[in-house]
């Protein structure tokens, strides 16, 4: 054991990256200037995550809602659309919800209950309970949801959601009807024409409204795969993993992550002479555990990254080790024999006992969160962040 510390998580400052600026030359730039300032090195299987946000803004990667609507009229013409399952964000969905209601004359919004798909509530639990409603079964209509629930605002934005997605509905000039239920197919009650925007349980809920006789079920990765006129795109994912960018746009998860992955480490390797691994990331896979939400508004973790980001950890559980194997054994002893026993892991320890309660999460997943709560989504102003150490362990 060489090593006296193991993971350290570092945000890199960058400068504030505008449309058409290189994003590959200012990440190798900040990455190398931060080392010389700070007096570290790069080391082969280094980890440089770049928040998808910067990556995005560079390629231009915006759209507007007078775009969404003409992809939306396009997709399903003007009569009267469901709109399925959105989470309940002003940053996330709301500028969404005005474009696609600039595009039709009509959205049934059907909402989720009693919380969209990350956890925003609509209604306090202990009410609920009280109501005798069945959330498994039962359809509400607006007028129901009021007279059982009043006027719920969000515990952290205080915004009555309810309220304010009909608003924008109605000022885009267009009609609006809102219920509540859980199963997908209530909304064909109303209308066969369906946008779901659900993320990650979008492809069941395409495959129940179609096999329930949906004329038309489309998600929000269907919308903006392509430019319009002069208009940003993504082709995998549309406008999941969407952002406000202001009243009236919208930025796009970035393109052609791979591309860009490749090419920072290529710079970098060229720089140091180290094989670094680089990903782009977007929220983190976790759950805040006093206000119940996941963090997960993105359609993936990770748009792009380097092969060696690949697969999920092997790790043994330290704890199991020297509570069971090595039990008998205590000081220099115990560590030797654990690290040997690490060096001889086996290649896959799926279902191995030693390994119980280690984390079965892919690598982009796992990193990918600890990039995002380094570099947090306010002020910082660490677009960048350097993982070293993440693939060392208890041996080295």
């Amino acid at each position: 054991m060489n090593r006296r510390i193991g993971t350290v998580s570092r945000g890199i400052r960058a400068p504030i990256i505008r449309q058409g600026d290189d994003i590959v030359a200012i990440v190798v730039d900040s990455v190398m200037g931060a080392a010389d300032h700070e007096g570290f090195e790069l080391r082969d299987r280094d980890v440089i995550a770049v928040t998808e946000a910067v990556v995005a803004r560079a390629q231009g990667n915006y759209v507007t809602i007078d775009h969404i609507a003409a992809d939306v009229r396009s997709k399903f013409g003007e009569g009267p659309l469901g709109v399925l399952f959105p989470i309940l964000s002003r940053n996330r969905f709301a500028v969404c919800l005005k474009g696609i209601a600039q595009g039709v004359d009509k959205i049934v919004l059907l909402l989720s209950y009693p919380a969209d798909e990350v956890g925003n509530s609509l209604m306090d639990l202990d009410a609920l309970d009280e109501s005798g409603v069945n959330p498994w079964c039962d359809v509400l209509t607006e007028a129901r949801y009021r007279q059982l629930f009043g006027v719920y605002t969000h515990p952290y934005t205080g915004v009555d959601y309810v309220a304010y997605y009909k608003s924008l509905i109605k000022d885009a000039g267009c009609e609006a009807e809102i219920l509540f239920a859980n199963d997908c197919r209530a909304i064909l009650d109303y209308t066969k024409s369906v946008l779901g925007c659900d993320i990650h349980t979008r492809e069941r809920t395409r495959r129940l409204l179609t096999e329930a006789g949906a004329e038309k079920a489309l998600s929000l990765d269907a919308i903006l795969t392509t430019p319009v006129d002069d208009s940003g795109y993504n082709e995998a994912y549309g406008l999941l993993g969407s952002n406000k960018a202001s009243e009236t746009s919208v930025k796009l998860f970035p393109r052609d992550c791979c591309s860009v992955v490749e090419k920072i480490q290529g710079g970098i390797l060229e720089r140091t002479g180290k094989h670094v691994e680089v990903m782009i990331y977007g929220d983190g896979a976790y759950k805040d555990p006093v206000a119940k939400i996941w963090e997960l508004a993105d359609p993936v973790v990770s748009p792009g990254y380097t092969d060696g980001l690949e697969g999920q950890p092997n790790e043994l559980k330290l704890k199991y080790l020297a509570d069971n194997e090595f039990g008998d054994l205590s000081g220099e002893a115990l560590r030797e024999a654990v690290a040997a026993r690490i060096r001889s892991k086996d290649a896959d320890l799926v279902g191995k006992m030693a390994a119980q309660g280690t984390t079965p999460r892919h690598l982009t997943d796992l990193i990918g969160s600890l990039a995002d709560l380094t570099s947090g989504s306010g002020d910082k102003g660490t677009p960048i962040v350097l993982v070293q150490g993440y693939f060392d362990n208890y041996a080295m």
